[in-house]
């Protein structure tokens, strides 16, 4: 696989119109935007990952904030998830600079990719099953070209279950029966496959309670980069 295999499969993705629910939602938030973003042109439509080819350790999050990358059509850029998700990857050196507003600023990730399972704004940010499952194929086609992956950080259950549905579409095994129960800090190791770690969803929900600390976070991903040998790589 190549950087120009990644490029192409992000530029079809936008195309999407698979899921009529959230075609029709994606494009009223658009034209009818919050208040405070009135003057911006929303991108709103299915949004890409966000990241090399070459990455090792790749974020699987849930989907699209409608506010947030619906508006910017970069992943977790814009709303309050993003800034606690950067901020804590630039901790991490995994990115070069700790805030992304849009998708045309100057920020890269290093070494690393992020993405989500449901491409497009979901309302109440709740994908149905029949959208998860529709796609599917972007995310598994996405793996496959990430050649050098190592771990895979799980924002939450959703991407927990999404990452064991990819099992054998992308790698020709059935996932493990039962299922590895979903938690934060939950490691789970597959011969010739990436190690996947479980971290609660950053979420303002989490983080606002307290449930996920930006401590917790660090922590996470000091473990994912010594992982994937992004250490070795500076």
């Amino acid at each position: 696989m190549t950087a120009a295999d990644l490029a192409a499969l992000d530029e079809e993705v936008t195309y999407c119109r698979a899921c009529p629910r959230l075609v029709e939602w994606r494009e009223k938030v658009a034209r009818e935007k919050r208040a405070a973003f009135r003057d911006q042109t929303y991108w709103g439509r299915p949004v890409p990952g966000f990241g090399p080819s070459d990455a090792r350790i790749l974020v699987l999050g849930l989907a699209p904030a409608a506010h947030g990358a619906n508006r910017t059509g970069r992943m977790f850029t814009g709303d309050r998830s993003g800034e606690v998700l950067y901020a804590a990857l630039y901790r991490a050196g995994l990115a070069t600079k700790p805030v992304s507003l849009s998708a045309d600023d100057d920020l890269r990730l290093i070494g690393t990719r992020i993405t989500a399972p449901v491409k497009c704004a979901p309302p109440a940010n709740k994908p149905e099953i029949s959208e998860r499952d529709n796609c599917a194929h972007w995310l598994h086609r996405e793996i496959r070209d990430l050649p050098d992956l190592r771990v895979v950080v799980t924002l939450g259950a959703f991407g927990w279950a999404a990452w064991w549905q990819a099992q054998e579409p992308v790698y020709g095994v059935r996932p493990p029966s039962p299922r590895p129960r979903f938690g934060h800090g939950a490691v789970h190791r597959t011969p010739g496959q990436p190690v996947v770690l479980g971290c609660y969803h950053v979420s303002q929900q989490n983080t606002f309670t307290g449930r996920l600390t930006p401590a917790m976070l660090d922590d996470v991903f000091r473990h994912a980069r010594s992982l994937a040998g992004e250490e070795s790589r500076g």
